[in-house]
């Protein structure tokens, strides 16, 4: 199968760049598979979780938002903060948590509202895995 580069870059830095077999992304519109000579794209990310297959190596990848750039050779994800799942204390669920309820509870229109409420819920939904 041909690969395609594959890079999750955060405000403080890199996070992972491998050449990739397959990505699934947590699309705005909803999620989609990136494989290698995928049309150009570019699309912002709701809150969940970035599925990365490469080789025989398959992780999962939390990230709160961004935006994702996709051409045939590389897929890009700018992440405003992203956690590896196996990574993820308790603790780490419990904080973020209760800042994406704040979000919510603080949110002024329909837009922000959606967003907070998609971050909760896929917050509670890696908590309950975690349990």
């Amino acid at each position: 199968m041909a690969t395609f580069k594959f890079e999750l870059v955060s405000p403080e830095r890199i996070l992972m760049s491998v050449d990739a077999d397959q990505v699934v992304v947590p699309g705005a519109d909803g999620d989609f598979a990136v494989l290698s000579g995928h049309a150009p794209v570019i699309t912002t990310l709701r809150p969940g979780v970035i599925d990365v297959t490469a080789g025989t190596t398959r992780k999962r990848l939390f990230v709160k938002g961004g935006f994702a750039e996709v051409d045939p050779e590389r897929l890009t994800v700018l992440a405003q903060k992203a956690y590896d799942v196996d990574e993820m204390s308790a603790s780490i669920v419990s904080s973020e948590l209760s800042a994406a309820e704040a979000e919510l509870a603080a949110a002024k229109d329909d837009e922000a509202k959606m967003m907070a409420d998609t971050l909760v819920s896929e917050l509670k939904r890696l908590a309950a895995k975690a349990a």
